[in-house]
């Protein structure tokens, strides 16, 4: 039986992150606050915990789930040929509401799905997922809900949708209240996407595949001309953590 964990009450926040840690631990799925929406967490490394994941959301491997890291560091342990305008978006936008899709690195022993060698990574700012982060190390996670279904922005919605299928529910509030919900469908605080894995052969521009919580002049704002105009973005189906 699933239990919510309500990390406003200290007792129950550690019970929660240590039954947490231990579900990622065996291959089970975690539901996680973040600072845009709610997430659903496995183990980044475990193919068939993604693969868990992937049911649960009602998805096929062609939607590979992002990866949230702890910090940082981490970007160039997971990903290669990482632009220098991207590097000042994740200083400027991390911990926060920015994913960056880059080229995997090819020694990396996990299978996220169809990824064509990309993995998108954020790194959120919510105390609840870095804690729990800090003990896993990089995990995947997408938005807690089923595919076709608004994103949770709270426990009891995810827990709604998503049920049975994972182990334990951290309860961080209500998600996305630092945000305006700008992005492409209405009321929606979910992260936006950004392209950079063509950036050393597409003229060095980077093109937003998903509008959500950071905006496009904010972006502009840091890298200029490095982003793409809006005719040339590419359309994205991925649905990142939050």
């Amino acid at each position: 039986m699933t239990r919510i964990y309500n990390c406003s009450v200290e007792a129950e926040y550690t019970a929660g992150m240590r039954l947490a840690r231990s579900a990622i631990g065996r291959g089970a799925l975690v539901v996680i606050p973040t600072d845009t929406v709610y997430g659903v967490a496995a183990d980044a490394f475990s193919s068939e915990a993604v693969e868990r994941l992937l049911e649960a959301k009602g998805r096929d491997r062609s939607s590979p789930p992002p990866v949230l890291i702890p910090g940082i560091p981490t970007l160039d342990a997971l990903a290669t040929d990482i632009a220098e305008p991207v590097r000042h978006l994740v200083a400027r936008f991390w911990p926060g509401g920015l994913t960056v899709l880059l080229k995997a690195q090819p020694s990396l022993a996990w299978d996220l799905g169809e990824t064509r060698g990309t993995v998108a990574l954020r790194m959120p700012s919510n105390k609840v997922a870095l804690d729990l982060l800090s003990e896993t190390g990089p995990l995947a996670v997408s938005s807690a809900n089923r595919t076709g279904s608004p994103s949770a922005i709270d426990v009891h919605g995810a827990e709604d949708m998503l049920g049975n299928s994972v182990a334990v529910y951290l309860d961080g509030g209500v998600a996305g209240l630092d945000y305006e919900p700008i992005g492409d469908r209405p009321g929606d605080t979910s992260s936006t996407i950004v392209d950079a894995t063509r950036f050393a052969t597409n003229g060095g521009k980077i093109h937003i595949v998903r509008n959500g919580v950071i905006s496009r002049a904010a972006i502009h704002e840091v890298i200029g001309d490095a982003l793409a105009p809006p005719a040339q973005s590419v359309d994205s189906d991925e649905a990142a953590a939050g």
